[in-house]
């Protein structure tokens, strides 16, 4: 079989390896469609994401839709057509017990973060425990399936900001991660979605799911106090000085884009006078299962899919995916 690898950075390689063998309470895939992620972009253009570096040769790719190719068990036919939850979490901690991805010693598809690395969905054979296999609603396309992963983050996201219903919430970043949190938010119930961005395709893009006001940075400002809820998706310092000045009273931060492993500039001088409320968002949970639901209940998020790229030709689709002005969300084909 073939998939990619990559060695280093900017080397990435189709290459051949022995067809892979499900053992008990495994099944294996046929993979059609991997999207590509900013974890995969900094694994590929750097080495390394964050202080995870490529010591191995690493197979990139956690969002993924497939087919059934053997279920040595017999429980699913082949040609079935899933998705995958792409964690496997730690063993059990108190207090975590509702939370398992922030459990200790577990991994992720397509990770460095442990050693031998986590292999990822960019194989045209891939082998994953059966409790990973999410089976697709009957009529959800393949292709709009592998927004899977990245809509269960966006929902997680959604869900600790608490009940949106009426209230004013600003996506800070329109990338990929971005939009589907914007998504989100209009699902569920947010009054007014805005949305920013220092580009304006992503801006466009942002409106056509919902975002009634859009801001370009450098050029629209924000007025102070004028959101709720606020979603900082861009990983960037001073857009957390932005998003906690843009904050109401008693209003809520949740931070989803990766800040840097660094000391960054960042004012939050705010944050004690107005009593505001900052909050964390790591992957997910069990949100997967609403992700796959909202996907196969409506086609309107198959607009963040901007590019659809033979894995043949992967360093074109890491280009693509790195200009925002370009892109949103592109899959590799399979």
């Amino acid at each position: 079989m073939k998939l990619l690898a990559i060695h280093g950075a900017e080397d990435i390689r189709w290459e051949d390896r022995p067809e892979p063998q499900p053992g008990d309470g495994e099944v294996r895939l046929r993979v059609r469609y991997v999207g590509v992620c900013g974890s995969d972009l900094h694994y590929y253009f750097h080495g390394k994401n964050g202080e995870y570096a490529v010591r191995e040769p690493l197979t990139p790719g956690h969002e993924l839709s497939a087919e059934v190719d053997l279920d040595p068990s017999g429980r699913l036919a082949p040609g079935t057509p899933v998705t995958v939850h792409p964690a496997r979490f730690g063993p059990s901690v108190p207090g975590l017990e509702e939370r398992p991805h922030l459990r200790p010693g577990g991994d992720y598809l397509g990770s460095a973060a442990a050693f031998p690395h986590r292999q990822g969905g960019a194989a045209e054979l891939l082998i994953v425990e059966e409790h990973m296999v999410r089976v697709l609603p009957e009529g959800l396309p393949l292709e709009r399936a592998a927004l899977a992963e990245p809509l269960a983050v966006a929902l997680h996201a959604v869900n600790l900001a608490g009940d949106l219903t009426g209230k004013r919430a600003l996506v800070v970043g329109a990338g990929p991660i971005g939009l589907l949190v914007a998504a989100a938010a209009v699902h569920a119930g947010a009054a007014v979605v805005g949305a920013s961005d220092v580009r304006p395709e992503p801006l466009e893009r942002a409106r056509a799911l919902g975002a009634t006001e859009t801001f370009l940075v450098g050029t629209d400002e924000i007025s102070a106090e004028s959101f709720d809820i606020i979603f900082e998706c861009s990983g960037v310092g001073v857009a957390l000085t932005q998003a906690v000045r843009a904050a109401r009273r008693a209003g809520t931060v949740v931070q989803v884009g990766m800040l840097p492993d660094a000391q960054i500039g960042v004012n939050l001088a705010p944050l004690l006078a107005k009593e505001l409320t900052i909050r964390g968002a790591f992957r997910f949970s069990t949100e997967i299962d609403d992700a796959i639901a909202l996907l196969a209940s409506t086609d309107t998020l198959d607009s963040v899919i901007s590019h659809v790229v033979p894995a043949t030709d992967a360093e074109s689709a890491f280009a693509t995916a790195r200009d925002s002005s370009a892109s949103a969300k592109v899959l590799l084909s399979l």
